[in-house]
């Protein structure tokens, strides 16, 4: 595929891509050419729904042009799961914390949540904080299994037991500790471990199992294919309370399971990232290995089909993190700073048809995030395959021709300032200390437009101001609402800050400021989730 000659920036200005960018971002490319796949609906042939293959080796996908319908008119809870500890957990939100929060959340007119990608990162430690540098996207993160849940875990020492809870009382979520402390408890479990069909089945049916396994532990293949069960088993329990719209990461560790499963489909010299904008003026390198276009076509898009297939699991709904990439990609070439990246382009039409066929087989819908430098027709070709826009109140404002009917409308996102942040001014000045180079103007436009939209002022209570917020919030057309718990918590620290390291800030790693038994009867919730139940009552799944 292409690299393109420059791009339109995030104010509508062309900027020019260097002869040199294009030059060795091309270089990076697997020379040739992308034989097409045969793009089918249902009625056009005789075959059935799903991938063939033609005569000539093409890869045929018959399936319907557009994803399944979303819910209308609902709304729902945005949560970083590791962030919701409880008085029962072990120093980290897990999936049992996540069931009652899902059924607590129905009950106050909640449809959904929508949480942090949930993907296994790299095996042992120090554990990986962010969630969206998966080692593998196709598995899922032991670290999020609630080990009293498990059956056994009775007989588990009293000191053991009391040691995970009380890394509860951690000021910041310690992972390491975390996993030593679980992974000493379930290996206790496992030990007791009599069998059960249902895991014999899961094995039997869950692709690359063995594998991944194996690449965590070859000296334990059992015991971490026990654990990708019981993690399956208690996020299948979350889904029988609540719809769950799970995250999509962009990109996967260099280093982890699917570098290494599926080889040469992903670009050793390159790291995705994108490039300067109003919030990023230095642009953003998020050490990513991108998908070869050549490679990805000439291997089937098995390892897209994979990772769509799987984060789809158990319905509800997706959303697909920096869902440009479908489109095409910032490359960034190893030793290069981020502003001397090119964008690649890459097979929208076949990842867009597998996208749609596999919305349909799982019952899923598709949310795309669209933020950043987005280019022209982009996000009409993502209407048209019934796939929700993202739009944000900080950028958008209250102004509803900004928020299209299919589209999921939040106030802010995990790398952007919450309202209490925001409000108070200690985001910017965080990224003052750890001289980002923030935009300062358009910080204070946000503030300005924060405080003309709540009508509030210097003397205006911040839980004023929030419920304030998501009362203009709820005006807006947008299919699906989701209300971040950071924000409605007046948590003043944002989940993470681009270009910034663990040893500048403890991103991914910052604990809610309630537990969830608090935040379940906490007033400010209670009023946000009123306001909105109110705007949107529950009335089961009506669709587009």
């Amino acid at each position: 595929m292409s690299v393109e000659p420059g791009y339109l920036d995030w104010s509508k200005v062309w900027q020019e891509t260097s002869p040199e960018a294009v030059e060795r971002v091309t270089a990076l490319l697997r020379a040739g050419e992308i034989h097409e796949a045969i793009i089918m609906t249902g009625d056009q042939t005789h075959l059935p729904v799903g991938y063939h293959r033609a005569d000539d080796g093409r890869l045929v996908i018959v399936g319907p042009r557009q994803c399944l319908a979303p819910p209308m008119d609902k709304w729902g809870w945005s949560l970083q799961l590791y962030s919701l500890r409880s008085e029962r957990s072990w120093g980290i939100g897990d999936f049992a914390d996540m069931r009652v929060f899902g059924r607590w959340a129905k009950g106050s007119g909640a449809s959904m949540v929508l949480v942090n990608p949930l993907s296994a990162p790299m095996p042992g430690k120090p554990q990986q904080a962010s969630p969206y540098y998966p080692s593998s996207r196709l598995f899922l993160n032991p670290i999020y299994i609630a080990v009293d849940q498990v059956a056994g875990a009775d007989d588990l020492p009293a000191e053991l037991v009391v040691a995970g809870r009380a890394l509860n009382a951690s000021p910041l979520i310690d992972r390491d500790a975390v996993f030593d402390v679980k992974m000493r408890a379930l290996r206790i479990i496992w030990k007791t471990f009599k069998g059960d069909p249902r895991f014999d089945s899961f094995c039997a049916e869950t692709a690359a199992l063995r594998d991944f396994a194996r690449f965590a532990d070859p000296d334990a293949i059992e015991f971490h294919s026990w654990l990708q069960w019981l993690a399956d088993v208690q996020l299948t329990e979350v889904m029988g309370e609540i719809d769950v719209i799970q995250d999509v990461a962009v990109g996967i560790d260099p280093d982890g399971f699917d570098a290494q499963s599926f080889g040469d489909v992903f670009v050793k010299g390159a790291r995705v990232g994108a490039p300067p904008d109003r919030f990023n003026t230095k642009g953003q390198n998020w050490g990513l290995p991108p998908f070869d276009p050549l490679a990805l076509a000439d291997a089937r898009y098995e390892p897209f089909i994979q990772m769509i297939r799987r984060s789809m699991r158990g319905g509800g709904g997706v959303r697909i993190d920096h869902v440009m990439g479908l489109f095409r990609l910032w490359w960034i070439p190893a030793g290069c700073s981020p502003d001397a990246g090119a964008y690649v382009r890459y097979p929208a039409d076949e990842l867009l048809a597998i996208l749609a066929l596999e919305s349909h087989l799982a019952g899923a819908y598709v949310v795309g995030e669209d933020l950043g430098t987005v280019e022209k027709n982009v996000r009409q070709e993502l209407s048209r395959r019934r796939i929700l826009s993202y739009r944000l109140m900080l950028f958008n404002g209250a102004q509803r021709a900004r928020y299209p009917r299919l589209s999921l409308a939040t106030v802010s996102t995990h790398d952007l300032p919450t309202i209490a942040g925001l409000w108070t001014g200690s985001d910017l000045d965080e990224q003052i200390r750890l001289d980002l180079a923030p935009n300062v103007d358009e910080t204070l436009r946000l503030l300005k437009m924060l405080s003309r939209l709540t009508d509030a002022d210097e003397s205006t209570p911040i839980d004023d101001i929030i419920v304030k917020t998501y009362e203009r919030l709820a005006e807006v057309d947008s299919a699906l609402i989701a209300a971040s718990l950071e924000d409605v918590l007046g948590a003043e620290r944002r989940p993470n800050i681009p270009g910034t390291t663990r040893a500048d800030r403890p991103n991914w790693c910052i604990p809610l400021p309630l537990t969830l038994e608090q935040v379940m009867v906490d007033p400010v919730v209670a009023r946000v989730a009123e306001t909105l139940s109110r705007a949107r009552p529950f009335t089961g799944s009506d669709l587009v």
